[in-house]
């Protein structure tokens, strides 16, 4: 029984609170990418050496410190999955961004009595906390988002990093001049506390367990999610997965997206200073810039990628490869072209960085739904396992970037960093195109007897 078969109509919901759900989800996102980057501005005020009470701190220790968030981030990726579906999503979630505010207030006082060691134990334990955020969110999604609702709610939701990321560099250089960098940590971890608070009041684990849902409402969600009566949760197929040619593919062109991203979202706001010059208000801005492009561009991007798929124009195959080619090598030919932009041409450079991080989007569309084409049953472990091997990555990029910039303001080496980023792009596509697909897999459906009962499907079945 399905809503789609007419047996239970959608309901006019005067306190529409799964609404209320994917907007406390969107939002943890913005909060959750808002304290991922705001390092990345804050770095540069904390280190300009005309600013009195400045961190004499090398381009290797800042790369360290931009790098350590991820060191805490990959531990949790895989068994995040599982323990969302254990303990439930809310729980998760809330824990996670409540550690993430406390400790953004006190990254201030690490920097001034511990030096950037405890900066960087500040930014693993914030890390730590947010491997939880992705798949507990995944699991939110799958018990509150009716089957016909499921694309555009994640559209929604998933948009909410690329806000974050965007909100967070455009606000930090006002308020670092305003108020001082500290000021950063402080406004991040105080709209974190307000997300908290309104969480534990509105939100849940799921329709069955609100106290704000209707009876109806929560009918029509459990029918069209076929979680009306027992539910079971399969068992993890963990070898035909590792055994897996298209799914292996798919963790290289993961992994190599995120080294192209985060090379960008880390140092961008040091090569805008050291070699464009700009300073740190405006350098805020531009570098929102691409950011915002990312957050624009989600919608009509799934528009078209649905509207391709639905028409029959292309397969499901063609149309994620499609998306990933957009991503993944339209970056790459502007990250050549950025290389060689001419040393103080701003707007040149702000239009090419804006392209580069923009056509990223085709990654949304693309590779984050090959999970749920191949194995929707295991997509939160799937993801976990993908996002946390690329993450590794994330750690890496930061560090080859320190090595290769001896001179921060030379406009070869920065080259090099961004000759380096745009073959990773295109390696990493390539082998896609050549072994990934969006078929489903056979180990997406085990045999009966290696299911098991639980009360929640949800968790493992995502759309």
């Amino acid at each position: 029984m399905s809503a789609e078969d007419g047996e239970v109509k959608k309901p006019k919901d005067k306190f529409p609170i799964r609404h209320v759900q994917t907007m406390m989800m969107f939002f943890a996102l913005v909060i959750c990418y808002g304290m991922r980057v705001n390092m990345s501005i804050a770095i540069v005020v904390m280190t300009d050496k005309s600013l009195e009470n400045s961190f004499d701190w090398s381009m290797q220790i800042q790369s360290v410190i931009l790098s350590s968030f991820f060191w805490g981030y990959i531990v949790l990726q895989i068994p995040a999955g599982e323990m969302a579906a254990k303990f439930g999503g809310m729980i998760l979630v809330t824990s996670a961004i409540a550690v993430n505010a406390l400790v953004s207030l006190a990254v201030p006082f690490a920097a001034y009595y511990g030096g950037w060691q405890m900066v960087c134990a500040c930014r693993v334990i914030q890390g730590l906390s947010q491997g939880f955020v992705v798949p507990s969110i995944y699991n939110l999604i799958g018990k509150w988002t009716p089957m016909d609702e499921k694309s555009r709610t994640g559209a929604v939701i998933n948009s909410g990093s690329q806000l974050g990321n965007a909100i967070q560099l455009l606000i930090s250089g006002f308020i670092a001049d305003a108020w001082g960098w500290p000021a950063i940590f402080y406004v991040n971890g105080a709209v974190g506390a307000v997300w908290v608070v309104l969480y534990i009041i509105l939100g849940s684990d799921s329709p069955q367990k609100s106290k704000l849902i209707s009876a109806e409402v929560r009918l029509y969600i459990q029918t069209s999610l076929g979680q009306v009566g027992g539910q079971k949760k399969l068992k993890t197929p963990w070898k035909a997965i590792w055994t897996s040619i298209p799914f292996l593919s798919l963790i290289i062109l993961h992994c190599s997206q995120n080294w192209g991203y985060w090379t960008l979202m880390t140092e961008m706001p040091s090569y805008m200073k050291k070699v464009l010059d700009v300073d740190i208000k405006a350098n805020g801005m531009m570098s929102a810039l691409p950011y915002l492009a990312v957050y624009f561009l989600s919608f009509p991007f799934g528009y078209l990628s649905d509207y391709l798929r639905n028409k029959k124009y292309l397969s499901v195959t063609a149309t994620r490869k499609l998306s990933n080619s957009i991503g993944f090598y339209g970056p790459a030919i502007a990250l050549v072209g950025l290389s060689y932009v001419p040393a103080g041409n701003v707007t040149l450079a702000v239009i090419l960085l804006t392209i580069v991080v923009g056509l990223n989007v085709g990654h949304l569309t693309g590779l984050m739904l090959v999970h749920l084409d191949m194995a929707p049953n295991y997509v939160g472990t799937l993801l976990g396992i993908t996002n946390g091997t690329a993450n590794i990555t994330s750690i890496i990029a930061p560090l080859v970037a320190g090595v290769v910039l001896q001179d921060e303001t030379d406009p070869n080496e920065w080259r090099k960093v961004f000759y380096i980023a745009s073959t990773v792009y295109i390696a990493g596509n390539t082998f896609y195109l050549i072994f990934g697909t969006s078929e489903r897999q056979k180990w997406n459906e085990p045999p009966e007897n290696q299911t098991g009962e639980t009360s929640d499907k949800s968790a493992d079945k995502v759309v």
